[in-house]
């Protein structure tokens, strides 16, 4: 792992974690940020390819075959936009097969307890990044002082309390 008095990019961070990489997903629209060409794909009525997504999948499949974790959360609330049928019916359903946990926190009858918190990946429990998008295209990362991560392990653990598993979540709202 990178030493914690420096500030490792994200890349860096998701080549040399030890133990976990979570991330917390808030918004409805990521549209312009990774899968462009497959969510045009989709909104067209096409058929997932195959490939649909294989460096990620190589990515996590390595990271959890050497015992490390990658999970998050998704703060979401229905009726699905176009965008999250996408994310969650190709996307989270695939990646799951690579061994990425997913949970969900359904806000559409409860209040969210993490209104004013953005999206973030940390890692180790040590380093938070937090993400900046805008119109569904990320705009930057920023990797927070390593003092702030007790803040967002806290935020981690809300949403973890509050979420459910995918998989239950999707049998009874999704697919």
């Amino acid at each position: 792992m990178v030493s914690s008095d420096v500030s490792p990019t994200l890349g860096e961070l998701f080549d040399s974690f030890e133990r976990e990489a979570f991330r917390l997903e808030t918004l409805d629209d990521y549209s312009k940020s990774g899968s462009v060409e497959a969510y045009t794909a989709f909104l067209a009525g096409e058929e997932k390819p195959q490939d649909y997504n294989a460096d990620w999948l190589a990515e996590v499949s390595a990271h959890v075959g050497e015992g490390r974790r990658v999970y998050r959360v998704h703060a979401l609330s229905r009726p699905l936009t176009p965008y999250l049928r996408f994310e969650l019916g190709w996307g989270y359903v695939t990646n799951s097969s690579a061994g990425e946990e997913f949970f969900i926190l359904d806000t559409t009858e409860q209040t969210s307890p993490l209104v004013g918190i953005g999206d973030f990946w940390m890692f180790d429990e040590t380093f938070p990044v937090t993400m900046d998008y805008r119109d569904g295209a990320m705009t930057g990362c920023t990797t927070q002082a390593t003092e702030r991560a007790a803040e967002f392990v806290a935020y981690r653990e809300t949403a973890l309390a509050y979420a459910v598993p995918f998989s239950d979540w999707w049998g009874k709202f999704g697919g």
